[in-house]
Parts: C-alpha cells; sequence; structure tokens
C-alpha cells in the first residue's frame, strides 16, 4: 500500500511537470584574454530585448565555467564584467535548446586597478542560496592579523579553544579557493593564513562528492569554510618566521610559507614551543581519550580564554590540552592542476607533543536514595605523542562524461602516557568509604587507512547519470599497559587490595562499503535517484591480562576475569528511491531507504558464546530548499539514521583502570535508530548591511546507548565473582528509550555607522533529556540551558582594531529521581582586545578577560581575570621585521574550570594551566605578489560580484550543478 502511494504521488507530480513552459541554460567559460587562466566570480547579465526589468545572472566557478538557467526563448543582450577587466557586451538569441557560448577572452583594462575609485557602500553579506558569503572588505582587520581573527568578527562565527564555529555548529573543514588546505584539519589555514590576501568568506554544508554529482542530498555533510583569495593575492609568496624567548624558559618558534602560482599552492608550516601553542587534529591524538579519571561523557560548558587549556573529554581532543604542553610539529601542503583533467591536493602533517597536567575533580551523583555520594580525584599525568598523517584527494576528469575522484589517507601514530590518580568516595557529609591509589602507564601504537574512490558517468540525457563509490579502512592498534593500584575500604577495620598487573592489546579492524547511484530525469525541472549502498565492517579486540607472580617475579598469572577475545562483524544493505524537485526557487528532495542489518559477534574467553542479531528498518527522509528572495532562504532537513554499537560497547570484559569506577560490554546491545529535524532561515539586507540567522533542530532516538550503573550500598559479588565494595560502582551500556535533545539559535549582526563598527547579537536554547539506569531505577536527565551575548567590533581602519565581546551561559539539570540532586549554574566572560598602531611602526596591543562562575560547588565558584599585553616595533622600509615584548597573564590569575553534566552524575574540575611569563619575539613577514595586482585591493560595492560555490557547496538552478543538466558544472561537479 505505501509503495503504491509512492508511485501514484510520483506519476502525478511528473504529469504536472510535463504540462509547464520549457526553459533553456547559456553556458561558456570566462579566462583572461593574454595569459588564458580561468577568471572566477566574473558576473554574467542576461536582459531581454526590450525588457530591461527581467535581469537573470550567474557568476563564474573556479574554473571560469558558467551558466544562466531558466532563460525562455527569445533575444537577449548578455554583459560580462569583472574588476579589471573591460566589459564584454553581446546579442544573443535563443530558440528551442541550450546555448553553449564557447570560451569568452576578457581584456584586461588600461586603467589601473589602485586608480579605480568605487563609490557607495561595500557590501558585508550575500545569501547565496545556502550559502553565506562575507565580504573580508568590510570587516577591518590590523595588518598582522590571521584568518581567525578576520571571521571572529563575522556575524555568527566564533572559536573557542581551538574549536571554530558558526551559528553554533562546529566548522569541520576550511578549503582555500575551493581546495583542500592541510586535509581536514580547519585550524591550519585560520591561523596560517594572512587576513590581506583574503577577499571573500563562503560558509555552507558540503556535500558528499557523489552528493554533488546526483543533486540528493545524501546526509554526508559538514560544515565547511571557504577562503577565497583576492586576485593577485594567489600569485606570488607569503608568510612568516619568528622566534621568542621568555622568563621560566618559555619559549616558540615556527614560520609559515606560501608559494601561490594560480593554480599551484605550496604551503609548509613548522612551531616548535612550550607555551601551549598546539596544531593537531582529533586523529593525532590515539591513546588520549579524555580528561583525568572515568568521565563516560556529557555536556560541559567553558568560556574561550587564551592560553589555558581544556577540561572536558571532548575539548581535550581538539584544540588545546590541559596542562602544560611542549610541541614540535611540521606540515606541507601542495594543490595543483596536472594538465586540464587532473586536480591534486595532498598533505603531510607530522605532530609532536609532550604533556605534562595535574588536575582534581569533584562529581556528585544522581542515585535512588540521598546516598550523597561524592567521588574527590586529584591528576597528575604526562603524555608523549607521535604522528604522522598523510591526505591525497586526486580528481580526474577523463572526458566530458566521465570523472574519478580517488581520496586515500593514512595515519600512523604512538603514545605513551603515564597517570597518577588519587580517587575517594564519600558518603552523608564526607564521610570516606573507599579509596585508591593508583598508578599506570599505557603505550599505545597503531595506524590508520582509508580510501575512497568515486566513479561518475553522465549520459547523452540531461540529469541521467550513475555513480558508483567504493570505500574502503583498515585499523590497527596495539598496546602495553602497567597498572599498580591501592585500593582501601574503610568499614569498621580497613581493609585494603592490592592490584599489580600487566595487559596486553590487539585491536583490528576493517570496513568494505560502496554505493551505486542512478539518475533519470522525469522533466526539465525532476528527477527520481535509485541507491544501493551495502557496507561490511569486521573487528576484532583481544585483550590478555597478567596478575604478578611474586614467586617467579614476573606477570605469568593470566587473569581470566580481566581478560577479554572478541570479534565483531556489521553488514548492512541498504536501498531506496528519492523524488527530487528543482526550480527557481524551490529544491525539494523526499525519499525512503530500506536497510537490513546482522550483527554476528563471538567471544572467546572468559566464557564462549556466539550471538547473532538482525535489524530492518525503514529510513524516510526529506529536504525543503527555499528561496524567498536573493537575499532571503529557508532550508529544512528531516532524515533518520542507525547507529550499530562498538566492539569496545560489546565486550564482556571488566576495565579496572579505576577500581573505585568500574565499566563493562554488554553484548546484547541493540543498534539504536535516530530521527533528526533541522530547519535554519538566513535574512540579508545589502541596503543597511543586516544579517539575520534562525536555527531550530532537534533528535529523538530508539534504543538509545545510554549507561546502567550500579552503586553499591554495601558489599555486592556481581557475575564471575567480582566484588563490588561498598561507594564502588560498574557502569555498562544499556538500550533505552525516552532520549531527546533539542536546540535554538538566532543571530543578528548589523553595523554602527557613528562609531564605525560592527555589532553581532546571538542566543541560544538548549534542551537534552538523558536516559539512564542507577542501580536498575530508570533516571531522567533533564539538561536545560539558554546562553547569550554580544560582539563589538571595530571598522575603523587597520591602525585601530578593537572587539569587545560577551557571553553569559545559564545551565540547569533536573532529575526523575532524587530531586535533591538538582542543580544550576551560570558562568559568563567579558572579553576586550585593542590593537592600535602609532607612527605606523609601533604597536600597542591588550587584551583582558574577565570569567565568572556561580552555582558550582563550593571550592569552584571563582571569579578571574586573565590579562596580557604587548608592544613591537617595526622595522625595515616595508615594515616587515618586527621586535615585540609580550606579557601573558600579567595578573597571575588564568585559571581552567569546568563543569561536565553527564546522566549519571554532576562534576566540576579543575586543570592545570599557563601562567604568568614575558617574551621577547622577534618576526620577519614576507609579502611578495603578482606586481600588478599587488596594491589597491580593498574591494567596494562594484566588486561584490556573486562567487559560485566551491565542490560540496549547493548551487542554483538544474540538477545540483551551476546551469543544469547541460552546465559545465554537470550535475555537481566542476568540469563535470
Amino acid at each position: 500500500m505505501f509503495l503504491r502511494k509512492i508511485i501514484a504521488t510520483t506519476v502525478l507530480l511528473s504529469i504536472s511537470q510535463l504540462i509547464w513552459a520549457q526553459t533553456f541554460s547559456v553556458k561558456g567559460k570566462i579566462n583572461d584574454n593574454g595569459s588564458k587562466d580561468p577568471l572566477i566570480g566574473v558576473t554574467i547579465i542576461l536582459t531581454p530585448a526590450g525588457d530591461a526589468t527581467q535581469k537573470k545572472g550567474a557568476a563564474t566557478d573556479i574554473d571560469g565555467n558558467f551558466s544562466v538557467n531558466g532563460i525562455a526563448p527569445g533575444s537577449y543582450n548578455m554583459l560580462v564584467t569583472y574588476l579589471g577587466y573591460t566589459d564584454y557586451k553581446r546579442a544573443i538569441k535563443i530558440a528551442d535548446a541550450d546555448l553553449n557560448l564557447g570560451t569568452i577572452g576578457l581584456a584586461a583594462s588600461a586603467k589601473n586597478l589602485k586608480d579605480v575609485v568605487v563609490e557607495g557602500k561595500m557590501i558585508r553579506t550575500q545569501q547565496l542560496g545556502d550559502t553565506s558569503q562575507f565580504n573580508a572588505g568590510a570587516f577591518k582587520t590590523n595588518p598582522d592579523a590571521n584568518a581567525e581573527d578576520l571571521v571572529n568578527k563575522m556575524p555568527g562565527v566564533s572559536s573557542a579553544d581551538g574549536t571554530l564555529k558558526v551559528n553554533g555548529e562546529e566548522v569541520k573543514k576550511v578549503l582555500v579557493d575551493g581546495k583542500p588546505f592541510f586535509g581536514d584539519d580547519p585550524n591550519m589555514a585560520m591561523k596560517n593564513l594572512p587576513a590581506e590576501i583574503i577577499d571573500k568568506i563562503q560558509v555552507f554544508d558540503k556535500t558528499s562528492d557523489q552528493a554533488q554529482f546526483t543533486g540528493f542530498d545524501d546526509g554526508n555533510t559538514e560544515k565547511t569554510i571557504n577562503i577565497i583569495t583576492k586576485r593577485g593575492k594567489n600569485q606570488g609568496q607569503f608568510g612568516k618566521v619568528y622566534a621568542g624567548y621568555g622568563t621560566d624558559d618559555r619559549y616558540i618558534a615556527g614560520g609559515n610559507l606560501n608559494y601561490f602560482n594560480g593554480d599551484r599552492r605550496i604551503s609548509v608550516i613548522g612551531l616548535s614551543n612550550n607555551i601551549n601553542q598546539q596544531n593537531f587534529n582529533m586523529q593525532d591524538l590515539l591513546g588520549v581519550t579524555g580528561s583525568s579519571g572515568n568521565s563516560r561523557g556529557g555536556s560541559s560548558a567553558r568560556p574561550s580564554m587564551p592560553g589555558r587549556g581544556g577540561g572536558s573529554a571532548g575539548n581535550f581532543m581538539v584544540g588545546q590540552q590541559g596542562g602544560i604542553t611542549t610541541t614540535n610539529a611540521i606540515g606541507l601542503n601542495y594543490s595543483d592542476n596536472w594538465g586540464k583533467k587532473i586536480k591534486v591536493s595532498g598533505s603531510y602533517f607530522f605532530n609532536n607533543t609532550k604533556n605534562e597536567n595535574n588536575s582534581s575533580l569533584e562529581r556528585t551523583y544522581f542515585t535512588p536514595t540521598d546516598s550523597g555520594l561524592v567521588y574527590h580525584e586529584n591528576n597528575t599525568s604526562e603524555t608523549k605523542n607521535n604522528n604522522h598523517r598523510f591526505n591525497l584527494r586526486l580528481e580526474y576528469n577523463i572526458d566530458s562524461s566521465n570523472s574519478i575522484i580517488l581520496t586515500p589517507s593514512v595515519n600512523f601514530q604512538n603514545n605513551q602516557k603515564t597517570t597518577t590518580t588519587y580517587g575517594v568516595n564519600t558518603i552523608n557529609s564526607d564521610v570516606p568509604q573507599s579509596s585508591t591509589n593508583n598508578n599506570r602507564t599505557a603505550s599505545n601504537s597503531g595506524y590508520t587507512f582509508s580510501n575512497d574512490l568515486l566513479y561518475r558517468h553522465k549520459f547523452g540525457k540531461p540529469g541521467r547519470t550513475i555513480s558508483f563509490n567504493l570505500g574502503t579502512s583498515v585499523n590497527h592498534k596495539t598496546g602495553d599497559t602497567k597498572q599498580y593500584t591501592l585500593n582501601e575500604y574503610y568499614q569498621g577495620l580497613t581493609d585494603t587490595n592490592l592490584i599489580n598487573q600487566q595487559s596486553h592489546l590487539l585491536n583490528d579492524g576493517y570496513t568494505l562499503s560502496g554505493s551505486l547511484t542512478y539518475t533519470e530525469p522525469i522533466t526539465k525541472t525532476s528527477q527520481l535517484m535509485f541507491r544501493y549502498a551495502p557496507s561490511y565492517n569486521s573487528s576484532k579486540s583481544n585483550k590478555e591480562t597478567f596478575n604478578y607472580d611474586n614467586v617467579s617475579d614476573t606477570y605469568n598469572q593470566f587473569d581470566t576475569l580481566l581478560s577479554n577475545k572478541y570479534n565483531n562483524t556489521y553488514l548492512t544493505q541498504r536501498g531506496g528511491i528519492s523524488y527530487r524537485i528543482t526550480q527557481q526557487k524551490l529544491n525539494f528532495m523526499a525519499g525512503v531507504d530500506v536497510q537490513h542489518a546482522t550483527l554476528n559477534g563471538e567471544q572467546f574467553f572468559p566464557n564462549s558464546f556466539n550471538l547473532e542479531k538482525t535489524f530492518f528498518n525503514v529510513l524516510p527522509q526529506a529536504m525543503l530548499n527555499y528561496k524567498f528572495s536573493k537575499t532571503q532562504n529557508l532550508r529544512a532537513n528531516y532524515r533518520t539514521s542507525t547507529n550499530a554499537p562498538s566492539i569496545s560497547q560489546l565486550q564482556n570484559v571488566i576495565d579496572n583502570s579505576n577500581s573505585l569506577q568500574l565499566t563493562t560490554g554488554n553484548p546484547n546491545l541493540k543498534q539504536s535508530y535516530s530521527h533528526n529535524l533541522m530547519a535554519r532561515y538566513s535574512s540579508n539586507n545589502v541596503n543597511k548591511a543586516t544579517t539575520f540567522f534562525a536555527m531550530l533542530s532537534g533528535t529523538y532516538t530508539q534504543d538509545y546507548i545510554g549507561n546502567s550503573t550500579l552503586i553499591a550500598t554495601k558489599d555486592t559479588v556481581i557475575g564471575n565473582g567480582v566484588v563490588l565494595n561498598r561507594g564502588n560502582q560498574l557502569s555498562l551500556p544499556v538500550n533505552l528509550d525516552g532520549y531527546y535533545n533539542m536546540r535554538g539559535f538566532i543571530t543578528y549582526g548589523m553595523p554602527l555607522g557613528f562609531m564605525k563598527s560592527n555589532l553581532n547579537l546571538n542566543t541560544g536554547v538548549t534542551y537534552a533529556r538523558t536516559p539512564t539506569l542507577i542501580n536498575n531505577i530508570k533516571n531522567l536527565s533533564n539538561n536545560y540551558g539558554l546562553n547569550g551575548g554580544a560582539v563589538l567590533s571595530s571598522n575603523i581602519s587597520e591602525n585601530v582594531d578593537f572587539t569587545i565581546a560577551y557571553m553569559g551561559n545559564y545551565s540547569q539539570v533536573k532529575n526523575t529521581i532524587q530531586s535533591q540532586s538538582d542543580n544550576s549554574y551560570y558562568n559568563q566572560t567579558a572579553t576586550a582586545k585593542i590593537n592600535w598602531i602609532t607612527f605606523k611602526r609601533l604597536v600597542w596591543n591588550t587584551d583582558i578577560s574577565y570569567t565568572s562562575y556561580t552555582g558550582l560547588n563550593q571550592s569552584f565558584n571563582q571569579n578571574y581575570v586573565l590579562w596580557n599585553a604587548y608592544v613591537a616595533y617595526k622595522f625595515l622600509k616595508d615594515r616587515s621585521l618586527e621586535v615585540k615584548l609580550s606579557a601573558f597573564d600579567i595578573l597571575k590569575q588564568n585559571n581552567s574550570i569546568a563543569r561536565n553534566i553527564t546522566d549519571t552524575y554532576i562534576e566540576d574540575s579543575r586543570t592545570q594551566v599557563l601562567q604568568q611569563y614575558f617574551m621577547v619575539t622577534l618576526t620577519y613577514s614576507l609579502r611578495k605578489f603578482a606586481s600588478a595586482f599587488s596594491q589597491g585591493n580593498n574591494k567596494t560595492e562594484s566588486d561584490d560580484r556573486p562567487m559560485m560555490p566551491p565542490p560540496g557547496m549547493p548551487r542554483p538552478g538544474g540538477f545540483g550543478g551551476p546551469g543544469g543538466p547541460n552546465g559545465p558544472g554537470g550535475l555537481g561537479g566542476p568540469g563535470f
């Protein structure tokens, strides 16, 4: 019955489309008449003969291609404009087919670009479909600013602890002129590209290569920033080298050198320091999975503070680590076009870090009875990490109908960590129940390799395509752990327990996945897509634990309770059908997939068993994109997904790395099923230079993989004879219903002309309901959040640059059990940064931050001020040599406090941070660009041409490509 409805609806929609009037497209390519290089962002306008009010336009993409869609038959006047070039005019006629104008060469204007004076306001931002585009020239920064300093002035953009966010969503990728820059690490481009070379900043959700080709969104999107460089600034060499030394033997040295010659881009970066400046990504930290203790995640709130470390598990993985970190890193990035058919980009990155950290935390547990269980911990750790990372992307356009994209990646790493942990469980008025003194050393090494091959073919009929994707990944990890732990239990007479053991770990896994996608046009504006996607994942984990034998003085006593050998496979077969309709203002897609999955597990010890589970799911999805006008856009997405349990969640083996908080897996887990709904609206008023963005999203998960925690009220014997002493706990994953997560966010930006500044306002609300079992009683932890802030940034000149910001966060947690544990807290941060250049050479810079916490545990409530400042002088005729005297944490108040809320407890923590030092730094900057465009490149309104999106960005018109099915972008891929 359901299938009949789909077929009937499809037929009716198809018939309705057939009676609509036909329209056509005009396509071509624009290049420089002399060098023959393609020109990006050239404006093409078609005006009907005799009717100047009905204009249609487009802009060239990164290959110089353009396509103007929705053109009715008739005569038109075409105008091609580009700053620095002579206008091109031509009369054309559309009959009954698409028109290909071939290659059009523009001649450079005889007037020098620096002599061009344009009156009027500079456009700050534009909305190009789903893409927000910011004009860099409308946001003034100091001459030494980098890309991160620039984007932080833009509406909805913020960075904290190395994590860049746009409208509250984390940026996963940064492109430079549509090409990858150091793989998937956003920090590389943000921290190493100078703001002065940037013309435009584009923000969008990058879709997969296959989705770009078909035009059907497959849900694999990444929040992406594309940096468009100024014309002329992509021809030359630029960068800087620096070295500094200060008090307490603090030092820093490094630099970045960039060679840009059209399509060829070569960048080299290096860094060595012991002041917590780091360049690494999540994948660089094998074996480092959280902060001290056994935190199992949750949500944390912590404002951004320069030079300070992280406190939560999530923030430990990216940005700065807690404690004091010494870093040595070097990287190389390369991109080029090898002829007309091959595009290549790749990077290599090496990272070496040594981290020393001291931390303390306090956890208050939610329990069915008012037991008053509180866990206190002090932790000291030293972590050493080495990582090599390679990325490559090779795109081969075989001909106008066939292309191949190959994206291999490999990562090698080694990690050693030594920790000393002292933890105490207290019940009722800080009465100690048990304690652990744990010394642990771990050494892990491993590699991961992944590769993705995509073949795309376009048939002769517009809109008819087929594509095949094959993905592979392999991972391998080995580890050795030594643990010496003394546990004490205070119940009458003190009882002690000593653990002295070694463990060996071997993890192997591989994944093989593929997808076959076929699209068939129904009308000029609608398509059907058929897709089949199988996937096979195999993983193996073998952990062997040996206790110390006093007689033989060796670790030879095999511990079956703490050892496990487990093999796991997960096979999915997924297929479905989707329907898409594309009009001038509307882009709508709806589809449904069916998925059959089989989960097989085999355990060999401590006891042998086999399990096999099958799952059948119907996975609907829909997407709506409506463009009210050139400045207003609405996008809504609904999709469903499944998530299979990991091998560590399935393994029935006890982890006793903290003897007071044991964890184990659960072989009876099922996969979870999630519904995700998101809607966002954006509006830009070009005349008033204001921007507005609103987003609402929500997730509901069935069979949510949560936690079941047993907190022992008395000495208890659990499975396999394991004793859980009073106050200790055992946690394992279980399937639970009732998980919700909702979030809303609003941002508004406007210029303040009377003070030549930009004001950005934002506010957001969050709600999460997380189910858990505590002593077999279900608890719903409800976490409410409200935040708001404002950023005032100057737009006066390069000589006067200031930013004043405020952010406040209020959180409240309520539980369905033990309501007396309900809690609320508030933290706020106010910052002010000023950069002032006097006499063209003397630079004064200061930034000050005030942070306040209320509602935390008494010892963690604190107000503190972090004040940094420097004075610098620039030497040489071009002011390229700088000597700087800087002071960090002038008031000696730097601190790191965090709150982490999980389904089982509330945790407050404090982490070691870098404190006061003074440093002298010498910096030499290189700026050598093509002479024709090296000056006068601050663009105004006449140069605010709409830039076509890079690969992966949503494109207007057609079946996903710039210009419909016959456009040069084919069905979403550039030059295809």
